[in-house]
């Protein structure tokens, strides 16, 4: 008999490690599109239903998308997936890793508030006093019901001697208010302008609440109305001559949305340059976007933050600047 000996070759190293480079192409892929999303998103077109604009509303959260490619990748051994998670990483950080520092100050000159507190809300003088106990200099109130009025102004009335309504919006201020009109952005009132006059000079004081928006399966996202409202208060701002200029409220929107562009070519973000995080205001048991703002030019933003929450659906956003 003749003795046979069996040969048994192991795969080459080489071979496996190639193998981990062809592998989990389709995560690869994938994480590719996420940073192309997040790169090209002003080239989503508004036209379908305002698409683009919606998108924007929740940018931030396309991070989301690739929280779970990384076990993928691991569960595929694919380098490939592995390194190409490293692009939407980096365009996500360059976009926003800046919103996730501390970014607040010392120091300051005007502290302002401003609340969409909700004409539903079951506690107006709560609310008033939550917002009092701030120690803002200026107090500017949204979506404000007719008949809950006289609990906001009783509530406010010790600490903040001066203020104006109009329509559903207010100011109050512990420094005196002149030249308050209504800004027409609606047929109803929900726009002001006013001058604070301050011991350091006067600001031009902006309050705005912009048409609400939905998402329907019909019609997209319905952001025409407060597109249009958006332009006339744009123009409104445009004609002010002011050297200090605050504006503030509910916008319905994010200072990443196109749609503010009239807005923030002009003024600037105090939660994105004074900030700590992203500044979510809205809903308020599970804020997802910062649709609240307040924008200002000819000033500096020192801090910017968020109240904790009142009987509103908005938590209340607050910011110090610096003249």
């Amino acid at each position: 008999m003749t003795a046979t000996t069996e040969t048994i070759q192991l795969p080459a190293a080489p071979a496996r490690r190639a193998g981990a480079w062809r592998r989990g192409r389709v995560i690869a892929a994938f994480a590719v599109l996420i940073a192309l999303l997040l790169l090209a998103h002003p080239l989503v077109p508004n036209w379908a239903g305002n698409a683009g604009s919606l998108l924007e509303t929740f940018l931030p959260w396309t991070g989301l998308l690739v929280v779970p490619l990384p076990a993928a990748a691991l569960v595929r051994r694919s380098a490939l997936a592995l390194v190409a998670l490293l692009l939407p990483a980096l365009v996500w950080g360059g976009f926003f890793g800046g919103r996730l520092f501390d970014k607040r100050g010392p120091g300051g000159d005007l502290t302002v508030v401003s609340h969409n507190v909700n004409d539903e809300n079951p506690d107006p003088a709560g609310t008033a006093r939550a917002l009092a106990a701030s120690g803002a200099q200026v107090i500017a109130l949204e979506e404000l019901k007719k008949s809950e009025v006289p609990k906001y102004e009783d509530a406010l009335a010790v600490g903040y001697p001066y203020h104006s309504v109009q329509g559903t919006v207010g100011v109050w201020s512990t420094f005196p208010l002149r030249a308050t009109r209504p800004v027409a952005i609606m047929p109803w009132t929900r726009a002001l302008e006013t001058t604070v006059d301050t011991p350091k000079g006067p600001v031009a004081a902006f309050v705005a609440h912009l048409p609400s928006v939905r998402v329907r399966l019909d019609a997209g996202f319905t952001a025409n109305g407060r597109d249009a409202a958006m332009g006339l208060l744009a123009d409104a701002i445009a004609a002010e001559s002011a050297p200090r200029t605050v504006l503030v409220g509910d916008f319905n929107g994010t200072a990443d949305d196109r749609a503010l562009a009239p807005i923030t070519r002009r003024l600037h973000s105090a939660q994105d340059e004074a900030g700590d995080g992203f500044g979510f205001s809205w809903p308020a048991g599970l804020p997802l976007a910062r649709i609240d703002q307040i924008f200002v030019a000819g000033v500096r933003p020192v801090a910017a933050w968020t109240l904790p929450a009142t009987g509103s659906d908005h938590l209340p956003v607050a910011a110090i600047v610096a003249f």
